[in-house]
């Protein structure tokens, strides 16, 4: 588990991987990470964002402007989205390391190890797949 510095009066930047249900709700909820803060995440995030509000949308679950508010939402966020030649050979062997048989969950992980402090996730798989490998912080720390 994150284990913040919680008695540090100074401002540092701590970098935060986060996942898809991590960025829906700091879209959703329409506050800003605190400003010393720098946010990382996989390239596939803006896939996967469009993917998860479009289906929400289609389902009735989101209306169509309030979806492609979300998206306005979404593309006003500071994440630096990464794809590189090695997040994507580190989440092949994150993925096969844990037996996966997908590796797209691995990519969240990969750049988390690769770029993070810690990740910012409530998703049972990556929280189980970054033990040994980066700290999990709250959803609290992005605004601390």
């Amino acid at each position: 588990m994150w284990q913040g510095c919680g008695a540090c009066h100074t401002r540092h930047v701590t970098r935060y991987a986060i996942d898809l249900g991590t960025t829906l709700r700091l879209i959703r909820e329409a506050r800003p990470p605190a400003p010393e803060h720098r946010l990382v995440a996989p390239a596939r995030l803006r896939s996967d964002v469009l993917s998860a509000i479009y289906e929400e949308a289609r389902v009735g679950g989101l209306d169509d402007r309030a979806g492609r508010h979300e998206l306005e939402v979404f593309a006003e966020l500071s994440i630096r989205l990464l794809g590189d030649r090695v997040s994507r050979s580190t989440a092949w062997s994150i993925a096969s390391g844990l037996d996966w048989d997908d590796v797209s969950p691995a990519e969240y992980l990969a750049v988390a190890k690769l770029q993070a402090d810690a990740m910012v996730s409530e998703d049972p798989r990556l929280i189980a797949g970054a033990e040994g490998l980066i700290p999990i912080a709250p959803h609290a720390a992005l605004f601390t």
